[in-house]
């Protein structure tokens, strides 16, 4: 039976939820309730705190998990990042007082508050720059101004919280993070069906089914608009000058195809949603 862990609560957990159900699995009703056996489909889920989730994995203790990036690199445990979930994305900076740093050489000898100190020292040492990490569970924004620290690293959206708080964002991104799903260091029986089943979410939420009809001759200029995944599925029609076309397009661009479709002859243009795929 394959192990899953999977966050019992913060940012990430109803998400990941959400996208198991989509997937097939049995998921939890209750809030509270943090084991949940799935028999039908030979899995077992484990719903834990998503900072405790990497070293589980790791350890071997469960199969497979979904975590943040940024949590799986702070924990330094030697689980492996198997498959991008495409949410829960945040981009990770440094910041402090302003004009007072202006690359990262610039944070030598320095006190750097984080609540991610595994990650920001890895990342500084790795370039040779040796600092004094400050841990702090939140409000790390206020670190400076209290005078914790010199400088910080946060998750950054906007800015507008660091700017709030006085600070002026600087140097390289420290990392670009999301949800992802790991894997113990030994890959267990149910893994790659798994990972199939979260592939298919994934394309579901990213592509749309387009259907048109569209005069035979414009059929290569239709393709160049909108070329799907591998090629159009065309079909023949009554009157033998049209064809319907079926198509899977990106959901993000799917009306500026429509209207270059309809500028180029096509009519009776359909979008669908995709509940799940194998590809």
């Amino acid at each position: 039976m394959l192990r899953i862990a999977v966050p019992n609560k913060g940012s990430l957990s109803q998400t990941a939820i959400e996208m198991l159900d989509e997937a097939g699995y049995a998921t939890r009703r209750d809030s509270k309730q943090l084991h949940l056996i799935d028999d039908a489909n030979d899995v077992e889920f484990f719903y834990l705190r998503p900072r405790d989730i990497a070293t589980y994995v790791a350890s071997g203790a469960l199969d497979v998990g979904i975590t943040g990036r940024d949590l799986l690199l702070d924990t330094r445990e030697p689980a492996t990042e198997i498959e991008a979930l495409g949410f829960g994305g945040s981009t990770f900076r440094f910041a402090g007082p302003p004009s007072r740093f202006h690359e990262l050489s610039d944070l030598a000898g320095m006190r750097v508050a984080t609540a991610y100190p595994g990650l920001v020292a890895s990342f500084l040492a790795d370039r040779g720059i040796e600092v004094d990490v400050v841990r702090l569970d939140g409000a790390v924004e206020s670190a400076v101004d209290l005078g914790v620290a010199d400088a910080v690293a946060d998750v950054v959206s906007t800015g507008t919280t660091l700017r709030q708080a006085g600070l002026e964002i600087f140097g390289d991104v420290l990392l670009r993070s999301e949800a992802v799903l790991i894997q113990a260091p030994e890959q267990a029986e149910g893994v790659d069906r798994l990972v199939r089943r979260l592939r298919g979410v994934l394309v579901a939420r990213r592509y749309v089914m387009l259907d048109f009809d569209l005069p035979q001759n414009l059929i290569d200029r239709a393709a160049s608009i909108a070329p799907g995944m591998e090629s159009p599925t065309i079909s023949p029609l009554r009157d033998l000058d049209w064809v319907a076309v079926r198509v899977m397009t990106p959901r993000n661009s799917v009306n500026r195809v429509m209207d270059e479709l309809y500028e180029l002859g096509a009519r009776a243009l359909l979008v669908t949603e995709i509940h799940n795929a194998r590809l």
